[in-house]
């Protein structure tokens, strides 16, 4: 049987110069590309911007993204795409849509062919998808994510443009049970839903040798790790916050984002800036070493569909405070795993801080629940679920 072709779309992918944008879609994309029964391109769009200037660091990165690379072994296409400030929300899904219809046909051109489309984040790229796949009659699947579900679909407009491509989708696949849930309640159809949630690659995320230099360290103070986006939403803020009410900790930060130097601000703010160290943003191989030499991830998001952060801390042995959100429950399940906030607050955060270390778990009994998480059942389940959209659509 020869092997089925799939496009991937998804705004959410890394490339050369953002390296950990979207990475937790290019894992599962790997998982499904070793399997060798599936030929994969992605086409990866990005924002146009016009010039690099000092004014829009984070825009001017996009400027010197590759239109084509090959990207881990797999081949990527990165065209532009029209975002307009503000009022550009509604049309996105437009300019997306013809931007990949025209990679799609420099593709042809290449001699490729696609029999499923796999779309990555409802809003905009899954709707772009839905126009994509019926402009070509390609049969697809689409993944909610997170904040496409939770938070874009409290906006009439685009909840509907969602619902619309979730008809047109032979699935439409949630990364955890609330996702699925929410997604019920505006309107998807419920035969059609399915959960894959992400697993975590146990073969990189692993405990590393731990030296002198922690326990050492551990008889005077803990460690505590942040790892995300410097954003509002991802509570960098609340843990650093926090530290003032935990003189026995210090606290790694890992990411880099708009809110750096307000973040750096608020530690020297609360007195913590000798126990606060920023490491920027850092390649996924050098994070099992973070995670290892951490006692505890913190995770203090507003919103998370699943977040994969929490399994790669307990496959290297590291418990985890999170906040009580979304699929989050879903991942922290045992005392092996790590523990909830009851809130998410500086209180919140402090409270179940303590709580992890009145009850420290065994970091080898962390390690075993998160084995319990691999790609495997995932990847078998999407490998079965393309088949059978691939099947659906084959002349009787």
């Amino acid at each position: 049987m020869s092997a089925i072709n799939c496009l991937v779309i998804t705004s959410l992918y890394p490339n050369s110069i953002q390296f950990r944008h979207g990475v937790f879609v290019e894992t599962r994309i790997k998982h499904v590309h070793k399997s060798n029964n599936v030929n994969i391109n992605v086409i990866a769009p990005v924002p146009w911007f016009p010039f690099k200037s000092r004014f829009f660091p984070e825009y001017s990165k996009l400027v010197d993204v590759p239109r084509h690379e090959i990207w881990h072994g797999i081949y990527v296409c990165h065209p532009r795409y029209l975002v307009i400030p503000k009022i550009g929300m509604l049309i996105t899904p437009i300019f997306l849509a013809i931007c990949i219809l025209r990679e799609i046909r420099y593709l042809y051109k290449r001699g490729c062919s696609f029999d499923v489309i796999d779309a990555h984040y409802y809003y905009p790229d899954g709707v772009a998808a839905a126009i994509v796949s019926k402009v070509l009659k390609i049969p697809l699947m689409i993944t909610a994510r997170g904040t496409d579900i939770n938070l874009i679909s409290d906006f009439l407009i685009p909840r509907k443009m969602m619902v619309w491509a979730g008809k047109v989708a032979k699935f439409n696949l949630a990364v955890c049970e609330a996702l699925r849930q929410r997604m019920l309640e505006i309107g998807f159809a419920e035969n059609s839903t399915r959960v894959f949630r992400n697993g975590v690659d146990l073969n990189l995320f692993h405990p590393t040798a731990i030296d002198e230099t922690r326990q050492k360290r551990n008889l005077q103070s803990k460690q505590l790790i942040s790892v995300g986006y410097l954003i509002e939403r991802k509570g960098h803020h609340l843990i650093i916050e926090a530290m003032a009410s935990l003189p026995g900790y210090q606290l790694v930060i890992v990411g880099d984002g708009e809110w750096r130097e307000k973040l750096e601000s608020l530690a020297k703010k609360h007195g913590v800036q000798e126990r606060v160290k920023f490491v920027g943003e850092v390649p996924q191989e050098r994070l099992p070493e973070l995670y290892s030499r951490a006692d505890a991830l913190v995770l203090a998001s507003s919103r998370e569909g699943w977040a994969n952060v929490l399994l790669e801390a307990m496959a290297c042995g590291t418990p985890v405070v999170a906040t009580r959100i979304w699929g989050t429950p879903e991942v922290v399940q045992t005392p092996e795993a790590g523990v909830l906030c009851n809130e998410r607050s500086v209180q919140g955060i402090v409270e179940a801080v303590q709580r992890l270390f009145v009850n420290y778990p065994d970091r080898e009994k962390t390690r075993q629940y998160a084995e319990g998480f691999s790609w495997q059942e995932t990847t078998e389940g999407l490998l079965a679920l393309i088949s059978e959209i691939n099947r659906s659509n084959l002349p009787q």
